[in-house]
């Protein structure tokens, strides 16, 4: 079942061209990226790279919110690593994700609860969910 949105908090707006060997830039004027095939080693970053620094910026957003629900601070130094594969199987394109999560300082079981929760409550999470393979690990 889709879920619907009853408030928007933001909306962000992009202009693309020219694909993957194109140009990609914010309405705003804040992100303005040239685009490259991933190992052409042309100037410019990929899709893979753009969704896997999304998402690690919104998983940490939604660790902090779980730790505040659990009334734990995050450390100061918190970080998540993220890997996006871009694979084939025949002539169909998939990705596949992993997050590796650094919680120093705070005790394994605590971190573990903190990502399981912001792995419940994180949107980029939540569209993931059950369509592609996604690993979490804590480091």
């Amino acid at each position: 079942m889709i879920k619907t949105i009853d408030k928007v908090i933001y909306t962000g707006h992009t202009r693309t061209t020219g694909g993957r060997n194109g140009v990609g830039a914010s309405g705003d004027g804040a992100l303005d990226v040239k685009l490259s095939t991933p190992g052409s080693g042309r100037p410019g970053t990929n899709p893979e790279q753009l969704f896997a620094v999304g998402w690690s910026a919104c998983f940490i957003g939604a660790m902090g919110k779980a730790a505040a629900r659990l009334q734990v601070k995050l450390p100061d130094d918190t970080a998540v690593d993220a890997e996006v594969d871009l694979g084939q199987t025949g002539d169909d394109y998939f990705l596949a994700a992993r997050l590796k999560v650094s919680l120093p300082g705070l005790p394994q079981d605590t971190a573990r609860q903190i990502v399981d929760l912001a792995h419940r409550t994180c949107p980029y999470s939540k569209a993931t969910r059950g369509n592609i393979d996604v690993t979490i690990d804590l480091a």
